[in-house]
């Protein structure tokens, strides 16, 4: 019996994945849970298993191939016996610990109008960058035919609603342009998140200095800076919350869990300490260290890149003084610290010089007020001035 496999829904949100490469070739002989393939999806390289014993007949793409999610990836021939008990193709297929499908990335608007209508509501379910489409289109999510798996509203959805066909569509405006140009993995997730910021957040950014001059060492200003956040949130928790336009609706978030941007030579990639609140200096080190070597090394988890509550960007170890970093939703704030700097400041007789450290804090101004932000920051700069 001929059974198709095609590829499953990695519960990133994301419709595709690129193929990094194959573990079996056509002929072969393969075990349940058997990796198949690595792919690429938006920031991590995870490998499929194996749904079937048997042999396999055709492999649908080669390295570097593109697929979309629910098309063909492999054909397999299995023996009788095991054809009378083959599930359909992808039902119930676990890729590592992917989430499943109701933890896709998908925003909810209300259909109908009135007390009954909210009481009795459907809901549109339509990815975030599906919903600035329809936005700027001016399309009604609910008068879309949704075509997308699980019933999601695809970007075609919100065209065709629209009377705009593919080829109606805005021409490239860089001529001479081919699939090799294409970005993929994390460089396409970045484009893709920052569009979605730059649509969807109202942004204000802060700018100020911590004068770290009493430190008795440089020390591990990283691990500093995870520190001062924690107590900055401690006095102003209103940034480490999640917001959801739909409602408008925000969740203050109880335990604090730290993306870290990590600048690799594939692009801008953002794992994530657990918990920080919990975990000493030295604990805080070694998960650092941890996860820097498994982003640069392409081996991290997506569960470890995912459910942030707050963004640390530490690019002034490389240049920079100030920076405007964007929030990521559904996050609300996040911090950016710039390359030490050797200041004059006023000292108690004569001008002296220092040793001050440049903040950045940009905060999402629909859900965040400037008193709350310009608490944040106080404390944390209070904490970073502490001689350790």
């Amino acid at each position: 019996m001929s059974v198709t496999f095609n590829l499953p829904d990695l519960g990133e949100g994301l419709p595709e994945a690129e193929i990094v490469s194959w573990h079996v070739q056509e002929g072969q002989h393969v075990e349940v849970d058997q990796p198949l393939l690595s792919v690429e999806t938006a920031k991590a390289v995870v490998d499929v298993p194996s749904p079937y014993s048997g042999n396999i007949v055709r492999l649908h793409a080669k390295p570097g191939d593109t697929v979309q999610t629910g098309k063909p990836l492999v054909d397999f021939d299995l023996p009788p016996q095991a054809s009378a008990t083959a599930a359909p193709s992808n039902q119930g297929m676990v890729v590592g610990h992917m989430a499943t499908r109701n933890e896709e990335l998908v925003d909810h608007a209300i259909v109908g109008r009135g007390r009954r209508a909210y009481r009795d509501r459907e809901r549109v379910r339509a990815a975030p960058a599906v919903r600035m489409l329809a936005k700027r289109l001016g399309v009604e999510l609910s008068a879309c035919q949704a075509t997308g798996r699980h019933g999601l509203v695809s970007v075609d959805d919100v065209l065709a609603r629209a009377n705009l066909s593919k080829s109606q569509q805005r021409a490239p405006a860089v001529p001479g342009l081919t699939d090799a140009d294409k970005l993929r993995g994390p460089r396409k997730a970045m484009a893709q998140s920052m569009a979605l910021s730059r649509d969807e957040i109202a942004m204000c950014t802060i700018f100020d200095d911590a004068d770290i001059d009493v430190w008795k060492d440089r020390g591990d200003i990283t691990v500093r800076l995870v520190r001062a956040i924690v107590a900055g949130i401690q006095a102003e928790p209103a940034l480490n919350a999640l917001f959801d336009p739909a409602g408008p609706s925000r969740k203050l978030m109880e335990q604090v869990h730290l993306a870290i941007a990590v600048d690799t030579n594939e692009g801008l990639i953002v794992p994530v300490l657990r918990d920080v609140t919990s975990q000493s200096a030295a604990q805080l080190r070694t998960q650092l260290d941890d996860i820097k070597q498994r982003t640069r090394a392409r081996t991290i988890t997506p569960e470890e890149m995912r459910d942030y509550t707050f963004t640390l960007s530490n690019f002034g170890t490389v240049a920079g003084r100030y920076a405007t970093p964007l929030v990521v939703p559904p996050t609300v704030a996040i911090l950016g610290a710039g390359k030490l700097q050797r200041d004059v400041v006023a000292g108690a007789n004569a001008p002296e010089i220092h040793v001050r450290l440049p903040l950045s804090l940009t905060f999402d101004h629909r859900c965040v007020t400037g008193g709350e932000a310009l608490r944040f920051l106080a404390a944390v700069i209070t904490d970073l001035q502490l001689p350790s």
